[in-house]
């Protein structure tokens, strides 16, 4: 699988990269230099869930969650992307850099035959301007910073990962979002790029603050600060972030969602790796602050192998660890493991098989089990 093909346009999808790059239609119209690109994936995938049921919170191995409250589910249906159409131009006027942005994306998987045809999911939709001595400033919507680096080098991007039904039917998989990293979210923002020197870079960005899903605590006139920065050096990469935001509770004390992470890429030979731990307090199992308070630590881990020029091998584990709960109704820990095959039957199309077993455990100690396979492809364009 040649990444490498489709990064930009996987970077446009999650990073705004141009995709122009990942072989999208390019084309000149006046001032403006105007690529039309996107992605198309279905999976199939069949969950089996076993153990306790009892595990409360976002105990993603669950019947609740991991097999949409059976003991099983067959799903055809988006892995970690969705599907996806990306639109971008750019061009210079009076010696400024000026660019614009917009996704659109749909859900291949419903609970009906009829209840998705309606729902477009926005995630992008921005515009850029700035110059190459000063840097880029960009306003709108996109996403996130914080977990940006650690789920751009999941390998389960071309995949499904974690096959929780609950979020497939209507939307993704998780990959290893809530058993690895926490998702990296999309935001309004304003955010400033310094110039790129000698391989460093580096972003900050305030966010339009949000509420804590499935919680009373809110995000009110405090917006969020999220920061990002890497070094990438022959075959290799590092990166660090952070993200902060205040929360109010109408019903009692807020709290204030601080988090960092660092984590890493290697690339020797035919062999990959890859790290990433984010640690910190509420900043949540699957988006920010979805636990409350809690104090939260999260580890992704992945090797691949690139056995043929078309077919590459990975194995990659996460957790996604909370401290304190009450027992009997909170969450401990997520942790997903994944075996995939990913085969480049064209420059385009990549061919995905995986394997994967999810186990979630609460404060007392029950444990849920979710066993997974996923077979598929995804389609750059």
């Amino acid at each position: 699988m040649k990444t490498s093909r489709h990064a930009a346009l996987i970077g446009a999808t999650i990073a705004a990269a141009a995709a122009g790059q990942a072989g999208a239609a390019d084309f000149k119209a006046g001032d403006w230099d105007l690529s039309v690109g996107g992605i198309i994936n279905a999976f199939y995938t069949r969950s089996h869930c076993s153990g306790s049921q009892a595990v409360g919170g976002l105990a993603l191995a669950t019947q609740a969650l991991g097999c949409g409250g059976d003991s099983g589910r067959a799903v055809i249906g988006n892995g970690l992307l969705p599907n996806a159409l990306v639109t971008s131009a750019k061009g210079t006027q009076d010696g400024v850099d000026i660019g614009a942005t917009l996704m659109i994306g749909a859900a291949a998987s419903s609970d009906d035959a009829i209840g998705n045809n309606s729902n477009v999911d926005v995630r992008q939709g921005f515009l850029t301007f700035g110059t190459a001595d000063a840097g880029t400033v960009k306003l709108g919507r996109d996403y996130g910073l914080f977990g940006q680096a650690a789920i751009l080098g999941d390998m389960t991007l071309f995949g499904a990962g974690a096959p929780v039904a609950a979020t497939q039917r209507n939307r993704v998989t998780l990959g290893h979002i809530g058993a690895g990293y926490t998702y990296l979210g999309t935001y309004g923002q304003a955010s400033y790029t310094m110039p790129t020197m000698s391989g460093l870079s580096a972003t900050l960005a305030l966010m339009s603050p949000v509420d804590a899903s499935g919680t009373t605590y809110a995000g009110r006139t405090s917006p969020q600060i999220q920061a990002a920065a890497s070094f990438a050096f022959t075959g290799s990469k590092v990166w660090a972030g952070f993200k902060s935001q205040k929360f109010d509770n109408p019903a009692g004390a807020g709290f204030t969602m601080n988090g960092a992470e660092v984590g890493g890429s290697a690339t020797l030979g035919a062999f990959g790796l890859m790290a990433n731990v984010q640690s910190g307090k509420g900043i949540g199992v699957l988006s920010d602050g979805d636990s409350g308070p809690r104090k939260q630590t999260d580890l992704v881990v992945q090797g691949t192998f690139q056995a043929t020029p078309k077919l590459k091998l990975g194995l990659n584990w996460g957790e996604s660890r909370l401290r304190d709960g009450v027992a009997g109704t909170d969450l401990r820990s997520n942790a997903n493991l994944t075996g995939g095959a990913y085969f480049a039957l064209t420059k385009s199309l990549t061919l995905t098989g995986e394997l994967s077993h999810t186990t979630s455990k609460d404060v007392a100690g029950d444990t849920a089990k979710l066993d997974g396979i996923a077979a598929g492809a995804i389609l750059f364009f």
